[in-house]
């Protein structure tokens, strides 16, 4: 593994590059932090050139300013890392928060793209009025405002399947810690205000796939996954296991990827992919 800074619109990207091959740039969710896929990324590593990142203002990357930030903005980071790390081309996956910014980067810079898969979108937009998982966003928001990041924070842990049944790498745990703050103040009204463009993700030239774990079927970030891919006529997935599959079994979670991986790279692709 060899890590750097890339400087980007006032801001210095941490990331993590591993492995050779076609590009594969992985986007965090909540805390965007490359440590998420320290284990998929190895995994990956002995066939593609997998690209991680510290998102803007996250951990160790630099850009925190305190005022809003852009989904345009997050996907023009995304861009700035696949131009300048893999020659202006990648495969794309995000999950949670991530994979908003990934269908935010299909749909506005779809040149850059060989292929998305956006696991577990919180797109809560997209869900029929009134479903309660539309209130999501809006409750956390109001348990950071009454009660700060620990409250919001709290609350936002109970909401994802799973969490609390593993351990969290100590390090990326801290880390998670200290960029809760700019997750419920500069970051969520951008991911709560978000809904997918469905005429660009239907024109773009590479094949998209949405996707979700084994696990979270009923959950408010699983459930947009199934109506974007409805919407734009994209493949639906079922990934193994929880939102955060890929801490908690990293080696299952990067098997399924490569599966994924591969029947979008293959000439025929009119059944779904198997995964192992």
């Amino acid at each position: 593994m060899t890590s750097g800074t890339f400087e980007v619109g006032g801001a210095g990207l941490y990331y993590e590059l591993r492995g050779s091959g076609p590009a594969l740039l992985m986007i965090s969710g909540a805390g965007g932090d490359a440590g998420y896929y320290t284990g998929v990324a190895a995994d990956l590593a002995d066939a593609f050139t997998v690209i991680t990142y510290d998102r803007r203002g996250n951990s160790r990357s630099t850009g925190r300013t305190g005022a809003p930030m852009d989904l345009a903005q997050q996907a023009a980071d995304a861009l700035a890392l696949i131009d300048g790390l893999a020659d202006g081309r990648a495969l794309v996956f995000g999950n949670s928060g991530g994979a908003i910014v990934g269908l935010t980067l299909a749909a506005l810079h779809p040149e850059c793209l060989t292929g998305l898969i956006a696991h577990e979108p919180p797109a809560v937009n997209v869900l029929p009025d009134g479903d309660p998982a539309r209130d999501f966003f809006a409750d956390v928001a109001d348990r950071y405002a009454r009660g700060g990041a620990p409250a919001a924070g709290r609350r936002f842990a109970e909401t994802v399947r799973g969490e609390g049944t593993y351990r969290w790498p100590d390090d990326l745990w801290r880390r998670f810690l200290g960029n809760q703050d700019h997750l419920f103040g500069a970051e969520w009204p951008a991911f709560a205000g978000f809904r997918p463009d469905e005429g660009a993700l239907k024109s773009v030239p590479f094949p998209v796939v949405l996707g979700a774990g084994a696990e979270d079927r009923d959950t408010y970030y699983a459930r947009p996954s199934v109506e974007i891919a409805r919407r734009i006529g994209a493949p639906w997935v079922e990934f193994p296991g929880i939102h955060m599959e890929f801490l908690r079994h990293p080696d299952r979670f990067a098997a399924a990827l490569r599966a994924v991986a591969a029947w979008m790279g293959a000439d025929d692709r009119s059944a779904p992919p198997r995964m192992p």
